[in-house]
């Protein structure tokens, strides 16, 4: 009995030691560069349109931004999954989604606060912050040391009207520093309410209220500073800020 009950606590030891080992190799390096919970956008919502500001030079930056490989846009399965409803919503409206940026590594943050404090640098001042002073934007929440576009639920877009071929007059651009990115700028955005004396029109202010309002209703939480800015509300990943590149997946 003696012998058995050794050969099996021995039996089990290895069983254990040989999992260990097959988890060590297995289990990617940290998880902030485990992409396996992420999809391509497109492969879940192909009607999207990508318009991959920080692959390019058309952002504040005004420069392709670190991490970003190739001119596409990831998200968790979860999140794209509730995309895909928002996209199948406002489609039947006559629109589609174009977006700017979703998952974005933590390398690309990075580099933007290196920008930030590189007040010299203010190439891209008249297109996206006339009206700011590069010291503030941090002040200000323009900039951050995190981002919860890192945690792969937080997406950046706009709609695009199929019947006159061109995207929606929001009344300013993407990652447009100032006051006039609010959605309550110039409204309420929870009743729809337009108030006016604003320098937005109203036609603006409700194409805004229009993505919000299909946004929210398939589980995204808006942000009160921007309104092409929205996260999943039961997001996956609430505490990983990942760092892999932006690329194509499944390669």
């Amino acid at each position: 009995m003696q012998r058995r009950t050794a050969f099996l606590a021995a039996l089990a030891i290895m069983v254990l030691t040989a999992l260990a080992i097959h988890y060590l190799h297995s289990r990617p390096e940290s998880p902030e560069l485990d992409s396996s919970g992420f999809v391509n956008i497109t492969d879940v919502v192909p009607d999207a349109i990508i318009e991959a500001r920080y692959f390019a030079t058309y952002n504040f930056v005004g420069a392709r931004v670190d991490g970003y490989l190739e001119p596409t846009a990831l998200m968790t399965r979860k999140a794209a999954e509730a995309l895909k409803a928002v996209s199948d919503d406002v489609k039947a409206q006559g629109y589609r989604l174009k977006i700017y940026d979703a998952y974005r590594p933590q390398c690309a943050v990075d580099h933007f606060v290196r920008w930030g404090k590189d007040l010299a640098d203010t190439l891209m001042r008249p297109c996206f912050y006339p009206n700011e002073e590069k010291a503030y934007l941090f002040e200000r929440g323009y900039i951050a040391e995190t981002s919860g576009h890192t945690r792969g639920s937080t997406i950046d877009l706009t709609l695009f009207d199929m019947a006159s071929g061109k995207e929606f007059d929001m009344g300013g651009v993407h990652d447009w520093f100032g006051i006039e990115s609010h959605p309550d700028y110039g409204g309420n955005p929870d009743t729809g309410e337009f108030k006016g004396g604003v320098q937005i029109s109203e036609e603006q202010f409700r194409n805004r209220m229009i993505l919000r309002t299909a946004m929210l209703r398939h589980g995204f939480k808006p942000y009160d500073c921007e309104w092409w800015h929205f996260t999943l509300e039961d997001e996956p990943y609430p505490d990983t800020f990942f760092n892999f590149p932006v690329q194509t997946l499944g390669k």
